[in-house]
């Protein structure tokens, strides 16, 4: 009788953050998020809350969208509430 092999298939552990590079990314994902277009001094679109959603949904080393979501939010109305970065063009 021939034997058969037998494979075994390990599954590899995610891939872990370290807590340095988690607060990186959340800081990164704040100031993103604080990114405006003004034109003509009006406050018209938040490219930076747009770019922060794409960049959230190809993170490959996500722990959990929800906050990263949260955070370009809550950076986003804070720009506009008080201050932050504004791209400027004026017409």
């Amino acid at each position: 009788m021939a034997k058969t092999a037998v494979k075994k298939i390990s599954k590899k552990a995610p891939a872990r953050e370290t807590d340095d590079f988690y607060f990186l990314k959340i800081l990164v994902y704040f100031i993103v998020g604080t990114l405006w277009i003004k034109v003509n001094g009006v406050v018209v679109l938040p490219i930076g809350l747009l770019l922060g959603v794409l960049l959230a949904m190809h993170d490959k080393f996500t722990i959990d969208r929800k906050i990263e979501y949260a955070i370009l939010l809550v950076a986003a109305l804070l720009n506009l509430a008080v201050a932050g970065f504004f791209i400027s063009f004026w017409t």
